[in-house]
């Protein structure tokens, strides 16, 4: 016979009524906004104009030659922006966690700048240093004329895009790694280098390669540089756009969306599955001392110009954005104006108040629902649980072009019409934007005893009672730290957002690519610096409300 206490607790997990309607809900709401526009996508990259169901769709997507060559060139950029992000991402985090050297406060500077930023800066940057009225090409080397356009362009920008995230997550792996293994093949005799290529490589070689693949994804999805740079060096992303806003044959266009998909997932499962399997413990408690840092010159010097060359050109290049907003003509006339704030304030002021406040919408909604799935997931034993784990986990894998069109395609029509409204903006963002703050509440709770929380349960309290009193304070760090990365990725969505907006809700990251279509840097440079400034200042904002209520900032990562 079980005690009195236990057996309350048992019937209180088995009939719950709020734990199970809040997941009934959010479920719902993840079918709708989730599953049923990629179901759409499917189903009709399936039916043909008369309405009846074959593979005609995908036959015609591969005899459309810009199309396979669209695949190739995804496949050839993606793989080598991958690649030699990941290296330069290793190398500051090896830098970060294992050389003495100062200037490792700006690598983290250098590392927020990407996620601060319209997602084409670095292209524009490019643009504007390289191209053909290019400060360094024409002021500079007086060349006549230099094509920065294609697949050279388009690996600069991508690269200097993502090593930036490359090295926030490597950085995590390699500062996990207990230093006592490294000391012990060094008290072995080992050199540095022998300690390195066979125990520091081998322990972070799961990060390693799942950041390689994450970042192949990012590529693969990437939208904005290549329809800045790329030129007619088309990506699957930007020709899906291409496709979908041209009218082109509908079932040959969700072909492709869905060939994109495929690639997507099948790499981000790859990436999973790897990481399961490759994943060593290294970590039994806490470590007996911190990690003695390399102070070998031979190595600190070599490794320090590597790092300080890679952050100037990154610094460089996200400084153009503000120094070309203050240029009259830049390639023609380098005369300091502020007529570049007047045009892009007069043209952008509508989308930059619409973008502020679908950040301030969408930040709440997303950051509670991520907490709520948290709890449910790892608290209530339910069999949706990881069901509602995997769909949840949607924006990460969906590139954001293939999420906008499947949102025109479903919300286009009744009963779920929804095209051109405020609500479909916020439910995009929602969905892009809620797997950080999921696995952040996710892994957070895993750390706390849940005996905290069936005390409060013993003593009478229900489920949402328990979640709001006592699991969210115990989580803020996490459940802030997704409300920050929501508002700041909101901020500067364009992706899933290109296909969405509408004469009643602008968004500035839309109106800055228009600029750039025109030719307009200067206007687009000053609504680019309008944009990070405003970003800027609401991070600084953020912060210091959660000083006030207790959260160290360290705490809060935008990855």
């Amino acid at each position: 016979m079980l005690p009195m206490k236990t057996q309350n607790r048992l019937h209180r997990r088995a009939v719950d009524p709020i734990s199970t309607s809040i997941t009934i809900l959010i479920i719902a709401s993840l079918l709708l906004f989730n599953v049923l526009p990629l179901i759409k996508i499917l189903i009709q990259s399936f039916t043909d104009a008369g309405g009846t169901y074959s593979f005609g769709g995908y036959i015609r997507a591969f005899q459309f030659k810009q199309n396979r060559d669209a695949l190739v060139h995804t496949l050839v950029s993606s793989f080598s922006a991958a690649a030699i992000a990941t290296v330069i991402g290793f190398i500051f985090a090896y830098c970060a966690c294992y050389i003495k050297m100062r200037a490792k406060k700006f690598f983290n500077v250098i590392a927020i700048l990407p996620i601060i930023s319209p997602p084409f800066s670095v292209a524009l940057s490019i643009i504007l240093l390289f191209g053909n009225k290019g400060l360094i090409t024409h002021t500079i080397l007086g060349l006549a004329s230099n094509n920065i356009y294609g697949f050279g362009g388009l690996l600069f920008a991508q690269v200097f895009s993502f090593f930036p995230m490359a090295y926030l997550q490597l950085n995590g792996v390699l500062s996990t790694i207990d230093p006592s293994i490294e000391e012990a093949a060094r008290d072995m005799g080992a050199s540095r280098l022998q300690t390195f290529l066979k125990v520091t490589i081998p322990l972070s070689l799961p990060g390693i390669v799942n950041s390689f693949l994450l970042m192949f994804i990012k590529c693969a999805a990437d939208f904005g540089n290549p329809m800045t740079i790329a030129g007619g060096y088309n990506t699957l992303a930007t020709q899906i756009y291409y496709q979908a806003v041209g009218g082109y044959e509908l079932q040959r266009c969700t072909a492709l969306a869905m060939l994109l998909l495929v690639l997507t997932m099948i790499v981000y499962l790859i990436s999973k599955l790897f990481v399961e399997k490759r994943t060593f413990v290294t970590i039994t408690g806490k470590a007996t001392r911190e990690r003695t840092m390399i102070e070998e010159k031979h190595i600190t010097i070599p490794l320090t110009v590597i790092c300080c060359i890679f952050a100037v050109i990154v610094g460089v290049i996200y400084v153009m954005i503000p120094v070309v907003s203050f240029v009259k003509l830049w390639g023609i006339n380098y005369s300091l104006t502020f007529a570049n704030y007047i045009e892009a304030w007069k043209i952008g002021k509508q989308a930059l108040m619409d973008t502020v406040k679908l950040a301030v919408v969408t930040t709440p909604i997303t950051g509670v629902i991520a907490m709520l799935m948290a709890f449910l997931i790892v608290r209530k034993k339910n069999p949706l649980n990881k069901p509602m784990e995997a769909i949840g986990m949607f924006g990460m894998i969906v590139p954001g072009t293939i999420l906008g069109y499947a949102y025109v395609l479903l919300f286009n029509s009744a009963p779920l019409y929804l095209t051109g409204t405020f609500l479909i903006l916020v439910a995009s963002c929602c969905s892009r934007y809620l797997p950080v703050g999921l696995q952040s509440g996710i892994t957070s709770l895993r750390q706390i005893d849940p005996s905290i929380e069936e005390a409060a349960s013993d003593l009478g309290a229900n489920s949402l009672q328990v979640f709001t009193k006592i699991t969210l304070p115990l989580i803020k760090s996490s459940f802030f730290g997704g409300l920050v990365y929501t508002f700041v990725r909101t901020m500067t969505a364009m992706s899933a957002l290109v296909f969405l907006v509408s004469a009643r809700h602008k968004l500035l990251t839309i109106s800055i690519l228009d600029q750039v279509d025109r030719g307009r840097y200067g206007t687009a440079s000053a609504m680019s610096t309008m944009l990070i400034v405003v970003v800027y200042i609401a991070i600084l904002i953020i912060y210091r409300l959660l000083g006030l209520l207790g959260v160290n900032k360290k705490d809060i990562k935008l990855m």
